[in-house]
């Protein structure tokens, strides 16, 4: 998302009542199931199949992915957007990126 049109595209994504991803989030948000929100829309949402592949790669190449391992639970077994969060923000500690810059 680096210049402007990368930070307009992510703008738009989160905040526009068109966005197709906002839409589905949303929804999922206010107890809606992925299958009937999904037989409303008239177009594709990508992410949520990105989600699956990004889910399946993740687990064959033994990658840890917090978010996608929850987003993946949320949308395909029928896991409670309130327990997706709280398993986010009940994890313990783990090496992060923004460790690297306090290494010699």
């Amino acid at each position: 998302f680096s210049g402007l049109s990368g930070i307009g595209d992510l703008f738009a994504t989160c905040n526009s009542i068109y966005s197709r991803k906002r839409n589905v989030g949303y929804r999922l948000g206010k107890g809606e199931r992925l299958g009937s929100i999904l037989k409303d829309m008239k177009m594709v949402a990508e992410g949520v199949n990105t989600t699956r592949v990004a889910y399946e790669v993740a687990m064959k190449l033994k990658v840890t992915m917090p978010i996608t391992e929850q987003i993946f639970q949320l949308l395909f077994e029928g896991k409670e957007p309130y327990e997706a969060v709280k398993a986010l923000m009940g994890r313990g500690k783990t090496h992060e990126i923004e460790d690297m810059a306090f290494k010699n």
